[in-house]
């Protein structure tokens, strides 16, 4: 147990005392007190958790890095997506190439969309972003 746990534990068992002391007529009044200090702490630590994340971000940014894990290439979701765009387009340009050069088409069109995806991947290696930014260890 935390020291915020046992102090919120000992106001607790304090506002239950009181209320055995003062009666049901306070009952609502004792409640409302507990749950202000409690709304209390837990605005404290929400905003604890803000200051600490905004470093975070601030650190991360002035290291170079993108904020909120992004990466270079986009997010997750944005590779995610462009994998799922290319492999659903796949299917009518598989069936467009084959119908039209038989398995060589078909051949082709497959080279050219692992050739699509693999660029995407590549632009997310550490040598990639440094020839991209045009750092002169690699330009």
């Amino acid at each position: 147990m935390t020291g915020h746990d046992r102090d919120l534990k000992k106001e607790l068992d304090a506002t239950l005392q009181t209320r055995k002391e003062l009666g049901a007529e306070y009952e609502a009044e004792l409640v409302d007190s507990f749950l202000e200090k409690v709304e209390t702490r837990l605005d404290s630590a929400v905003e604890r958790r803000m200051r600490r994340q905004a470093a975070e971000q601030q650190m991360t940014a002035a290291r170079g890095g993108r904020p909120g894990g992004e990466s270079e290439f986009g997010t997750f979701g944005e590779r995610f997506g462009f994998a799922a765009v290319s492999l659903v387009l796949a299917i009518p340009l598989s069936a467009i190439g084959a119908a039209n050069a038989g398995l060589a088409g078909l051949l082709v069109t497959w080279a050219g969309i692992v050739g699509v995806n693999a660029v995407q991947v590549a632009r997310g290696f550490p040598w990639q972003r440094k020839r991209d930014r045009g750092d002169s260890e690699w330009t």
